[in-house]
């Protein structure tokens, strides 16, 4: 039960009603030995001495003793219902709440549909055994003692031989327990991955068919399927094994009853009635432990559920709050940033960045070129906090951003990633989405500097057009200029443009630089980029290779000097003399200014 120890602040505050529908269940439970009694009370007062004016009584108080159980179980799964349905809202909130807090080191590893599976099929395991199958099997061990009461008062020898079976059975069930929660476990996983591959297809659907790799994903899909299959019928061959066993035992014990019993009528030490009492008292408890394994299937399935989901609850999480952070007025934030001797290297991998150090002011606009996986989108991770730096130091306004808060720290950053996510909703609640209270003239205003409002205004619907899921229906270019705007409409003291302009025209990308230049005034900006026009108005331009910076200075300065600055240049403006001259540099003042 340690799982369930570890789940118990999510159902403890909901102890009332786990206690009313235990209590309830109880009140039905004993009700139940009602009934052998009135049997043995109907075959010997009634039937053997041919008294019959016991039976409208009797009729009566079967009719009362039915309906009040009824209600009582009734009570019992409203009550089981209600705190079920409350542990699982706890729950889904709080594993909601911890994907939100978990860092980027965990994501890079986590699959969703996996993520997914845990917060649908294993939550729901999990709800049916605290809201039901809990009270079920303490049901039962109170059956088994009930019944084995009333019996031992009724013959007790009769009962101690009617129950020698009962200990093989338990050891049987218990048996089935440990070999069926592995079972479970590794259907869980499989379930997992075959939810993993279904989000995976549907999500890269459009990559799928333009490679027409159709039937290599429908031969993914059943190769995961088939595994999950196999960990069906492995549990299924489990039951298939043990539940005959337990049936025997059950049976047996009925055998011993009908033959030992029926020798004591047969000799007057039992009256036929407290027999027949007898027999029905032994089915009360055969049943429970006949549905033993029944039980330990619910509770081995909400187990294995419980343990995917502290798993879940128990991640560690990389980068969180100081405990005194600093807190700073908005409107002090000036956005000057400083890397001091910065170096960083991702999980079991070699260092991404090495000994980087850099000053921008306020208004300041840094460049950042280099080859992919030559560090310069992990200078933009470390400023955000998206990983913690091994050595060195980062600094906004001369404040260390670890003694800042993550919320605070990232509400003064405003990005544009290369990879643009859209939500499933109005173009105008995307643009707005970092802002709580924002007019429309606002909106418009951002989407007029990302050169967005024309082909938005065109749409069916204008900003209320609804986009599809990843901004599906759009092309790669609205999409990124959309995604500028949601950043620009936030007016961040530190802006960060992760080739954001990558998926737009040349003239389309010239419009909404002009835009920038209004946008960047008084706040720093960073710029990665692999085009030089998208770099050459820099205040400083920083080339990487393999985490270290191999040449930083102006545009001017670089293409005066050989190096990879000079080399892109001359790729990118292969057209021109590769030998910049006089006549170019000069031309090529005229053209920054």
């Amino acid at each position: 039960m340690d799982v369930f120890r570890q789940l118990k602040p999510y159902y403890w505050d909901e102890r009332r009603n786990l206690i009313a529908s235990i209590v309830c269940l109880i009140c039905a439970t004993a009700l139940g030995l009602v009934y052998p009694n009135l049997l043995r009370i109907l075959i010997d007062k009634v039937i053997v001495p041919r008294d019959f004016e016991w039976v409208p009584a009797l009729s009566l108080t079967v009719v009362g003793v039915v309906t009040f159980k009824g209600g009582l179980q009734f009570l019992s799964g409203l009550f089981g219902g209600r705190l079920g349905n409350r542990v699982a809202f706890r729950l889904r909130n709080a594993c909601y709440e911890k994907l939100q807090a978990l860092s980027f080191q965990y994501y890079d590893k986590a699959k969703t549909g996996d993520l997914m599976s845990r917060l649908t099929a294993d939550l729901e395991g999990v709800r049916n055994f605290i809201g039901f199958g809990f009270a079920q099997i303490l049901n039962m061990f109170l059956m088994v003692i009930f019944g084995a009461a009333m019996m031992f008062s009724i013959h007790w020898q009769l009962t101690l031989i009617t129950l020698v079976t009962i200990p093989f059975l338990s050891f049987t069930a218990v048996r089935f327990e440990k070999l069926i929660h592995p079972a479970f476990r590794e259907m869980r996983q499989a379930m997992s991955n075959l939810t993993t591959s279904v989000q995976e297809n549907i999500t890269g659907v459009r990559t799928v068919k333009s490679f027409a790799r159709e039937s290599f994903e429908i031969e993914k899909f059943s190769v995961r399927s088939e595994a999950y299959k196999n960990n069906q019928i492995g549990a299924a061959a489990l039951w298939a094994k043990f539940f005959p066993i337990m049936e025997l035992f059950a049976s047996l014990s009925a055998v011993i009853l009908l033959v030992v019993g029926g020798r004591l009528v047969i000799n007057h030490s039992l009256t036929l009635g407290q027999l027949v009492a007898f027999f029905s008292m032994v089915w009360y408890i055969i049943g429970p432990m006949w549905g033993l394994g029944f039980q330990i299937n619910n509770y081995t399935q909400s187990k294995a559920s419980g343990e995917r989901l502290i798993e879940l609850l128990n991640q560690y999480v990389h980068v969180k709050d100081c405990e005194a952070p600093i807190v700073v007025d908005e409107k002090d934030v000036k956005g000057h940033v400083q890397f001091q001797d910065v170096t960083f290297n991702y999980a079991d991998k070699s260092p991404a960045l090495t000994e980087l150090s850099l000053d921008a002011p306020p208004g300041t606009v840094i460049g950042l070129l280099g080859g992919t996986g030559s560090g310069k989108s992990t200078v933009i991770q470390l400023l955000m906090r998206a990983y913690n730096i091994k050595a060195g130091k980062i600094l906004i306004d001369g404040i260390d951003i670890h003694e800042m808060s993550l919320e605070q720290l990232r509400t003064q950053i405003a990005t544009v990633f290369q990879e643009t996510f859209l939500f499933s909703c109005s173009i105008q609640d995307n643009i707005a989405y970092g802002m709580k209270d924002i007019s429309m003239d606002q909106i418009v205003k951002a989407a007029k500097l990302a050169k967005a409002h024309e082909f938005i205004m065109e749409l069916p619907e204008g900003y209320n057009t609804i986009v599809g899921e990843r901004g599906m229906g759009l092309s790669g270019g609205q999409k990124q200029r959309i995604a500028i705007a949601r950043a620009l409409i936030i007016n961040p003291r530190i802006l960060i443009l992760d080739d954001a302009t990558s998926a737009v025209d040349m003239e389309t990308e010239h419009e909404i630089q002009a835009g920038f230049k209004e946008v960047m005034a008084g706040r720093t900006t960073f710029i990665i980029a692999h085009r030089i026009s998208s770099l050459r108005h820099a205040d400083e331009i920083i080339v990487f290779d393999k985490g270290h910076v191999v040449q930083r200075g102006s545009h001017q300065e670089l293409i005066r000097v050989p190096g990879p600055y000079l080399d892109t240049y001359n790729i990118q403006y292969a057209d021109r003399p590769a030998a910049i001259s006089q006549e170019s540099l000069a031309s090529e003042r005229r053209v920054v200014l």
